[in-house]
């Protein structure tokens, strides 16, 4: 390891691929890190990187490099005070490991330690109130995956404000930057030159754990995304029969337009590629299996505890869970009869009418998504501002697009907006593209092809744009077998009733 004579901004712990490609974000910036693993290769090879890349450098920047340590013990004494700590580590017991291991080798009470992994958000909450005293826990979600983590993540950070304000400096630093210009992701800058800063795709969000939920339900709009893209995919194969590279094609003109995303621009590149061994498409080569790691999960169960929709959500959840059930999907293939292959199908109109039907579900997907937010901010006393939000996931997160803007601009036209679809842009873009999106979603249930996330979206839609629901037959069910009581349309709203049904009478009571 390195001697170290001059005390560092930072210590970094867990050099895996977020905690690396972090600390060498922050370096770049200027900052004295000091890294700590508990595997000492993943050290040196980091101090390697840095070394290698701060030499690369132009004689002007500010970069600097790592320095590793041996423990934690060591990490402390190399950190001016109060401490700053990132903590990349697994979610869940890694963290808590590692907090017990920094009380043992004498963390102080104004130190703060930053948890930057995908944690639930609840065990932020517990883990701010337990170790208060011995150190100050403050969290921060990243999204942005491995080249987020190292050219601009976009950062959800949450807590105590005092420890913001510590924070926020490299945060601002680190961050994915936006063209304030033009509202577009500014990719690859290059840190200290002024041409390319733009606005920093990072803002408190509030106190502990929002900002780990708001990653939470991120990343469910980020499964139902990935899904919407994959039932395109499968209705141009299926139905029209095209080919991995032409879809790659129509992938590349939606992504020009209002549907442009990074999820949109990757697709194309991975339909594209050709799969060395075999010479066909890579696509066609990987098993459809997909996998997953809990948010999106979390981000379903969170909207149906809290009693708020978000179908297209859970279909995504539920698409994934489907197809790991390979061996039943192929013994059932043989046994379940289909749909007749369509006729007269012109490829022209099918492609347009597909174009608007995603942009319709993508609108869907993000108002359940802020909604979802909404409601449990209400019930844990946040005041979230979704307009900085929006701002901050339009570059370094996985869910970047240019859509992001008009989100943004809707909420802070409104900020109190109950729903995205309350939204005059969106509002009129979706009466204006509805008709193609049934005509679509028509045409896939009739050739037998699943798109459970363009279907649930649009029954989201029509389910919102219903001013009376069936669920006054539902309560009339509740109220005869379980005697649950109604409410009335003729009365004041609160007052109940029920009717006695096994009476001959069947007397109206009013509870």
């Amino acid at each position: 390891m390195q001697n170290h004579t001059q005390l560092h901004d930072i210590g970094v712990i867990g050099l895996g691929v977020m905690g690396k490609n972090l600390a060498l974000n922050i370096a770049d910036n200027g900052y004295r890190v000091a890294a700590f693993d508990l595997d000492g290769g993943k050290v040196r090879a980091a101090i390697s990187q840095s070394q290698a890349e701060v030499a690369a450098k132009p004689a002007h920047s500010k970069a600097t490099e790592l320095t590793g340590v041996d423990s934690l013990k060591s990490m402390l004494c190399a950190l001016s005070s109060p401490r700053l700590l990132l903590l990349s580590v697994p979610a869940g017991a890694p963290v808590d490991g590692v907090c017990s291991a920094l009380i043992d080798a004498g963390i102080k009470p104004d130190d703060i330690v930053i948890d930057t992994g995908n944690s639930l958000w609840t065990d932020t909450v517990k883990r701010e109130q337990e170790y208060a005293g011995k150190f100050v826990f403050f969290s921060s979600a990243v999204s942005g995956g491995e080249v987020g983590a190292r050219f601009g993540p976009s950062l959800m950070p949450s807590g105590k404000k005092e420890a913001w304000d510590s924070v926020a400096p490299i945060w601002r630093a680190i961050a994915a930057k936006v063209d304030n210009a033009t509202g577009l992701p500014i990719e690859r800058f290059e840190p200290g030159n002024p041409v390319l800063e733009g606005e920093p795709c990072t803002a408190y969000i509030g106190p502990a754990g929002s900002g780990h939920y708001v990653k939470m339900v991120h990343n469910g709009i980020e499964y139902a995304d990935m899904q919407l893209i994959c039932e395109a995919y499968q209705l141009l194969s299926d139905v029209l029969g095209l080919s991995a590279v032409d879809i790659a094609t129509i992938f590349e003109r939606w992504n020009r337009g209002k549907l442009n995303s990074y999820l949109m621009g990757i697709s194309a590149e991975v339909l594209r590629q050709t799969d060395p061994l075999t010479g066909k498409p890579l696509v066609e080569m990987i098993l459809d299996k997909a996998g997953q790691k809990g948010t999106g999960l979390w981000t379903a169960v969170s909207s149906l505890q809290i009693g708020t929709p978000a179908p297209t959500i859970a279909e995504a959840v539920y698409a994934r869970a489907l197809s790991n059930q390979k061996a039943l999907r192929i013994e059932l293939a043989g046994r379940l009869e289909g749909a007749l292959p369509l006729q007269d199908i012109e490829a022209t109109s099918f492609i347009d009418e597909l174009e608007q039907a995603l942009f319709c579900a993508k609108i869907c997907c993000y108002a359940q998504g802020f909604q979802l937010m909404a409601m449990n901010a209400d019930e844990q006393g946040w005041e979230l501002d979704f307009a900085a939000i929006a701002r901050i996931w339009r570059a370094g997160c996985i869910i970047r697009a240019t859509f992001l803007q008009s989100i943004t601009d809707a909420f802070e036209a409104e900020p109190k907006l109950a729903n995205l679809l309350m939204a005059k842009s969106f509002a009129e873009a979706l009466s204006e593209a509805q008709q193609s999106w049934r005509r679509l979603v028509s045409k896939a249930v009739l050739a037998g092809v699943p798109a459970p996330c363009i279907t649930s979206a649009l029954a989201y839609y029509d389910g919102y744009r219903r001013e009376t629901l069936p669920a006054n037959l539902l309560q009339g069910q509740r109220d005869y077998f379980g005697a649950h009581s109604f409410e009335r349309i003729d009365t004041p709203a609160g007052e109940k009733y029920h009717l006695n049904w096994s009476s001959p009478a069947r007397e109206l009571h009013k509870l």
